[in-house]
């Protein structure tokens, strides 16, 4: 297994949930010079996701290159409004890979673009979980009754030049498979760019930077390429490496033979292990899924705790209070062999400590441990569903080739 190689001179800041995130987001975009680039699963056109569009808007209009990539299952169609208003502004936009009716037929078109990254003037970057919408808003279930829990992670260093580079080969690419610039709106984007645009004003200061950062870190990258694995080995990696703790908050958790091997073993050899999963019902595959594996976790001495505060939406995990992950790969097939995922991995016993901190919060005020004994008295008619979400799942990796 290849070690995640982790570079110095970081500095790292760790963002709770939508508002934080996009709070800083926003405030790094309005004080963008060059370039702004942002991808994500989901772009909601609420409240939240507006104030970020707006944001890409302005500065487009002040002749900033923006480039904005949404996957095309994840986000529905964009607004008629907001379609026009990207144009006119110059911002660059593309919804990648929309399913269409008879997309589910070819298993090539399950590959989802899953990252949530931001980039600005190759100067900071973000990346997390959490997708461009409301914490208080679902697009299938509307309003909820609580915030999601989440987690980013705003980032200075050398793995933001690793970022903006991803993020633009990736955008050559879908520029040139799908002719992105469409020749007859050019001419027309020039002319109403030209005329929106505001007369320059002052200067506005720009993100403040920090080379003497001291944290090391890395993007860990997972695609159809090159990094078919990277999360899932960073991970098994850190367990493997594990003497007192492993915490884990993972929204989807299903996972394979050699990652479910690791925890089990370091379990077994006396690390205390801890899951934090989705308490709530969200999704039939994912809820079901998961208890399926819970039985030989539970045997081999893992805490699980289903997290009843509302609904998690996190993908981070701290490991002996110095090593940690931030990213948007859940523990689950769809992620760790479908889907474009990046997470940030870093050692610092400062940030992993604040990270520790509020996932223990979580676990002890709004969770419930699931009890061995109750899981196994479970009734025939859970189980039942429980093994058909797993068989279900098998038969569709099955279907695209890969084992699991």
């Amino acid at each position: 297994m290849n070690a995640v190689h982790l570079r110095a001179r970081h500095r790292l800041q760790l963002l709770q949930g939508a508002k934080e995130l996009f709070d800083a987001v926003v405030h790094a975009i309005a004080h963008s010079r060059h370039e702004v680039r942002l991808e994500s699963y989901i772009f909601a056109f609420d409240e939240q996701g507006q104030a970020v569009a707006a944001a890409l808007e302005r500065a487009a209009l002040r002749g900033v290159q923006v480039y904005l990539v949404v996957d095309g299952i994840g986000t529905p169609p964009l607004p008629a409004q907001w379609t026009a208003r990207f144009d006119a502004a110059g911002v660059h936009w593309h919804r990648f890979s929309p399913l269409g009716w008879l997309g589910v037929f070819f298993p090539v078109r399950w590959r989802r673009l899953h990252r949530k990254l931001c980039v600005v003037d190759g100067q900071v970057a973000f990346c997390g979980g959490i997708n461009v919408m409301d914490d208080f808003y679902d697009l299938r279930l509307g309003p909820l009754d609580a915030a999601r829990l989440d987690f980013a992670v705003q980032v200075q260093g050398p793995l933001v030049h690793d970022a903006q580079a991803l993020m633009q080969r990736f955008w050559s690419r879908l520029d040139f498979a799908h002719g992105l610039e469409s020749r007859q709106w050019s001419k027309a984007r020039s002319q109403l760019q030209t005329a929106l645009r505001p007369q320059p004003g002052p200067m506005r200061a720009p993100v403040p930077q920090d080379p003497q950062g001291s944290i090391p870190a890395a993007l860990v990258l997972r695609d159809n390429l090159r990094n078919r694995s990277r999360i899932e080995q960073s991970y098994r990696q850190a367990i493997g490496q594990a003497h007192h703790e492993v915490l884990i908050a993972n929204a989807y958790f299903m996972p394979g033979r050699k990652l479910r091997h690791a925890l089990e073993h370091a379990a077994q050899r006396g690390v205390r292990v801890s899951l934090l999963l989705q308490g709530r019902y969200e999704y039939f595959m994912q809820f079901h899924g998961a208890r399926a594996v819970y039985g030989s976790l539970l045997a081999a001495g893992v805490q699980i705790y289903e997290y009843q505060g509302g609904l998690l939406h996190a993908k981070v995990a701290v490991i002996d209070s110095v090593w940690a992950t931030v990213g948007s790969s859940n523990l689950e097939p769809l992620s760790l062999l479908l889907a474009r995922e990046a997470n940030v991995v870093l050692r610092d016993p400062h940030f992993a400590k604040v990270l520790r901190r509020r996932l223990r919060t979580a676990i002890e005020q709004q969770s419930v441990q699931m009890d061995p004994l109750r899981y196994l008295q479970r009734g025939r008619w859970q189980r039942a569903l429980d093994l058909l979400a797993l068989v279900i799942m098998r038969m569709g990796l099955f279907v695209v080739g890969r084992r699991y």
